[in-house]
């Protein structure tokens, strides 16, 4: 196994796991608290630098983003700096351009946001603000030229050149639909980053969206089902409780060589479908079983193990990836209502 570390937000304790993974598996170095409410964070690997979203509390009246150090061989963050968001939280938060630029999408607040990062690693004011209903999600391309913001309210992905100003312009058309009452959640990049594959909350779904590398226009192309469909979910309605009305309730996506796995979690379930030559996917090859809830997960960068966190579960699984199978290596205690993974 590789020799990296393991980052874990338990959003019910407001703090951050840091994990050391070993040939035995995770080691749990530290938890770090003060993070309060955090539930996503971007990790700047080369610099050691964490950037976490965080809620209002009783020293800070606004939300923010937390600048945090990483030391590699205790595992603890220390806090740097702190940028206010006075419009609310992130639910999701990217770095793009060699960790220079941050991006985020705030699901209450719905609006996305750029900002510039220092060499310090301070976070600017935004540079540029985007509005639609419930952002869930946003990622740049690999070359930092385009950026992707997703709507869960209103079934589309906005998309939009980003200037070396860190200005937004809307493409031509702004957006790509998304089929109606699907609820598009997070997005995965193919590796050539001409598909974009986009999980979808309602139907859970994962969406292939043709993408053209000179223009960054998405064009959609067919849906695939990852979820189990013995479990008998019903399509999800906005605003009902999922778990109450065992409704489809998809959550995260990530990619390994060949596969894209998606999770659902009514089910507690992750999912393997397989990646065809013309970037098309197969139907599920199966669904493992996994933590309670699992609104997150994450791939390491040699895409040979998995780890899942479950918001109904205080331990992460971590798994050693065999091309589309799952092999439990073990779980290991992290802290309450586990929702977000970054391998750093």
């Amino acid at each position: 196994m590789s020799s990296s570390l393991v980052l874990v937000a338990n959003a019910g304790d407001s703090s951050i796991s840091t994990f050391r993974v070993t040939d035995a598996g995770l080691e749990r170095l530290a938890v770090t608290a003060g993070t309060t409410g955090c539930s996503n964070f971007a990790v700047d690997v080369d610099r050691g630098l964490v950037y976490a979203s965080v809620k209002a509390d009783d020293d800070n009246p606004d939300a923010g983003i937390l600048t945090l150090a990483l030391d590699r061989e205790t595992g603890a963050l220390t806090p740097l700096s702190r940028v206010a968001l006075p419009g609310g939280a992130m639910n999701y938060l990217s770095l793009t351009r060699q960790g220079s630029v941050l991006l985020g999408a705030a699901y209450s607040g719905g609006y996305g946001i750029v900002c510039a990062v220092g060499d310090d690693g301070v976070v600017s004011a935004p540079t540029a603000e985007v509005r639609f209903p419930r952002l869930h999600s946003v990622l740049a391309s690999g070359d930092g030229r385009h950026a992707y913001f997703v709507s869960l309210e209103t079934d589309l992905i906005a998309q939009y050149a980003l200037g070396d100003d860190l200005s937004l312009s809307a493409l031509d058309p702004a957006t790509a639909d998304a089929p109606a009452g699907s609820g598009p959640r997070h997005l995965a990049f193919s590796d050539d980053e001409r598909t974009v594959y986009v999980l979808t909350e309602f139907t859970g779904e994962v969406l292939r969206f043709r993408r053209d590398p000179a223009s960054g226009i998405l064009d959609f192309v067919d849906a695939t089902p990852a979820h189990d469909p013995s479990e008998k979910l019903r399509h999800s309605v906005i605003d009902e409780d999922p778990r109450e009305n065992h409704y489809v309730w998809g959550a995260d996506i990530h990619l390994t060589d060949g596969v894209v796995w998606a999770s659902e979690r009514t089910a507690s379930t992750l999912a393997a479908l397989r990646i065809d030559a013309d970037g098309s996917l197969s139907a599920p090859t199966g669904f493992a079983a996994t933590e309670e809830q699992p609104r997150g997960f994450a791939v390491s960068d040699d895409r040979a193990l998995l780890v899942a966190a479950g918001e109904r579960s205080t331990t992460v699984s971590l798994y050693r990836v065999d091309g589309a199978d799952l092999h439990l290596q073990g779980r290991y205690e992290t802290g309450r209502g586990a929702n977000w993974v970054r391998f750093a």
